[in-house]
């Protein structure tokens, strides 16, 4: 199994954190969410990765063409988009995609078992599968409910419960064909999808889950110890079937689960130029 991971988007609702620095890159324990993301991926068995980058890519890249904890397994391969195109539309820069792949968004952190995901994709049958979640939004006022000016019903400070996206999908290579030239976001694809008669398959995960897309789930995040301990239990357990090397990544991983502790430095990273090439292969080691 093969995954692309989109990393080129501005970061807006995180700043000023990403106001010198790249989303992916934000730290969470001690060293950058897309460390984290890379690093679970292995241990699940996906090996060939690549990156979908834009804004501030090329420091992206030079982190990782210098990070010497990443499992060696990791294979990343790099993808430039020339100008923003959407966390649908940046596919189109990444070449082969003829096989079924998992595309996940770079700010995410979670213990989803990529590997039960992709089992129920195969089941499903669908061209696409969306990870989702129960989101429970509590609105703080009381709700009114009319027709016209009468009112019919009144809600006192309702809960309100969503199947939300987690930003993490699995594709058939049928999916993108459906895809326009330039821009086009996740949502439009999905509609397309669904106008062409193609089956769109949902995934219902109950694992721990944070977007860093804000300032206060980013602060959620790297306090969620729970998450941080289950992760390792989870490594603990998969250390004995796969052999040498994830020994390697998991006494890594445990070295930041015995902190338990923010990060208080962002990591060192030199300043680079993008390439003028479209693809850029680069070795972690």
């Amino acid at each position: 199994m093969r995954a692309v991971i989109l990393a080129g988007g501005l970061g807006t609702r995180l700043r000023p954190y990403t106001t010198i620095i790249p989303k992916p890159l934000v730290p969470v324990g001690d060293r950058p969410i897309l460390q984290h993301i890379i690093e679970n991926l292995v241990i699940a068995g996906v090996h060939d990765i690549d990156l979908c980058v834009n804004y501030l890519g090329a420091l992206i890249q030079t982190y990782f063409a210098h990070a010497t904890a990443l499992p060696q397994e990791a294979r990343l391969r790099w993808f430039w988009e020339k100008e923003p195109l959407g966390t649908a539309g940046a596919l189109t820069v990444v070449p082969d995609l003829d096989e079924p792949f998992i595309a996940m968004n770079g700010d995410v952190l979670t213990s989803l078992d990529y590997r039960q995901l992709v089992d129920f994709h195969q089941q499903s049958g669908a061209a696409l599968t969306i990870a989702m979640q129960e989101k429970t939004v509590n609105i703080d006022l009381g709700v009114i409910e009319r027709e016209g000016s009468r009112v019919t019903g009144y809600l006192e400070k309702p809960t309100l419960r969503y199947d939300i996206s987690m930003g993490i999908y699995v594709y058939e290579p049928v999916a993108l064909r459906y895809l326009p030239d330039g821009p086009c976001q996740f949502p439009d694809l999905v509609l397309r999808l669904l106008a062409a008669g193609e089956t769109v398959a949902a995934f219902r995960s109950r694992d721990s889950w944070y977007d860093i897309g804000t300032p206060d789930e980013y602060e959620r995040a790297v306090n969620d110890i729970a998450l941080l301990d289950r992760v390792g239990a989870e490594l603990d357990a998969a250390v004995s079937s796969a052999g040498p090397s994830a020994t390697r990544t998991h006494r890594r991983l445990s070295t930041m689960l015995d902190t338990k502790k923010e990060a208080t430095s962002m990591p060192e990273m030199a300043s680079a130029t993008a390439p003028a090439s479209a693809e850029s292969a680069t070795s972690p080691r």
